[in-house]
């Protein structure tokens, strides 16, 4: 218990000199993001993900075999939305592969751009959910989280994928000592899982008054993030390279 609380103090509050420095509980930050968009979009947007991309393969191919309440549409444009996003994610990789600083401020304010435009699409609309209104969330959404996905691969720091907890599930239990492994980073892996868990249970929960503010409160966490990172990184701290 004691490793446990201390790795996930360790996450939230790095200590001087750690080699990911302040973005641990940035990237913890996202993880809430995804959990909401993906309440968004599988509760209000038709039964599909714009995080997730494993639900969506399974949900096109139950919706090929003609499974109710799902549609086959909805899952390809998601599904497309989230690699051309993931396309730019690796650009910007690219272009910033020296600074991580960099990176992830500028990915996340084109994040902030693409969630801006959802919440403007929902206002617009009183937040009713025509069919337009529907693929315009899910392309930008999608977009949006394809983005996120790539530059978190980018950034390469362990147990926070922010939009995928299958292998951090995994390793939580396949590396316990109960499995005979040493158990490295139990408190940031749990944390990771919870943070998910939240920022799903605050999505579903906020949809109760709509779309828009749901969608607003991910926009707001986009636009700390991106802000507090370009604070952070101004400095030469070591964090900002490349992890080897």
């Amino acid at each position: 218990m004691h490793k446990l609380l201390t790795d996930a103090a360790r996450t939230l509050v790095p200590p001087r000199g750690d080699r990911h420095g302040p973005l641990p509980p940035l990237m913890l930050t996202l993880t809430a993001v995804t959990g909401l968009v993906d309440a968004v979009s599988y509760l209000a947007l038709g039964h599909v993900f714009v995080a997730n991309m494993t639900g969506n393969v399974v949900f096109l191919a139950f919706a090929l075999a003609g499974a109710k309440g799902l549609s086959a549409l909805a899952s390809v444009v998601a599904m497309a939305a989230f690699l051309v996003g993931a396309l730019a994610g690796g650009r910007l990789g690219t272009r910033f592969a020296a600074h991580r600083g960099r990176l992830l401020t500028t990915a996340t304010a084109l994040q902030a751009v693409l969630v801006a435009a959802a919440v403007i699409t929902s206002a617009v609309n009183h937040g009713s959910v025509t069919t337009a209104v529907q693929y315009t969330l899910i392309v930008v959404l999608g977009l949006a989280m394809g983005t996120q996905n790539a530059v978190a691969r980018r950034l390469g720091v362990p147990d926070l994928t922010t939009t995928v907890l299958t292998l951090t599930l995994t390793g939580l239990a396949a590396d316990s000592t109960s499995a005979g492994g040493t158990a490295p980073r139990p408190g940031r892996r749990i944390l990771s899982v919870l943070i998910m868990f939240l920022g799903a249970l605050a999505g579903a929960a906020l949809l109760n008054a709509g779309l828009t503010p749901t969608l607003g409160l991910a926009l707001v966490l986009l636009v700390a993030t991106s802000v507090i990172t370009r604070r952070l990184s101004a400095s030469d701290a070591s964090w900002i390279k490349p992890q080897s």
